[in-house]
């Protein structure tokens, strides 16, 4: 396998970049990620706002429905 210099991946294009950066992303293990406890508690927060909004969903035909309303 060839080994690619920096100089040569900052050549990539755009989209070649984000390929790799998501593959890379997704090889490493959820134990290699180690998040802050800044991180946590944002984490935290964002799930229970989650799980909490989640009796507020409509469906795609409501949302439509509405959208068309307003625009009428």
């Amino acid at each position: 396998m060839k080994t690619a210099s920096r100089a040569e991946l900052l050549h990539l294009s755009a989209a070649e970049r984000l390929a790799l950066l998501s593959e890379l992303w997704d090889s490493l293990a959820d134990a290699e990620i180690h998040l802050t406890a800044a991180q946590e508690n944002e984490f935290e927060r964002r799930l229970a706002s989650f799980v909490g909004d989640r009796g507020d969903e409509v469906t795609w035909e409501q949302l439509k429905a509405e959208l068309q309303q307003r625009h009428s």
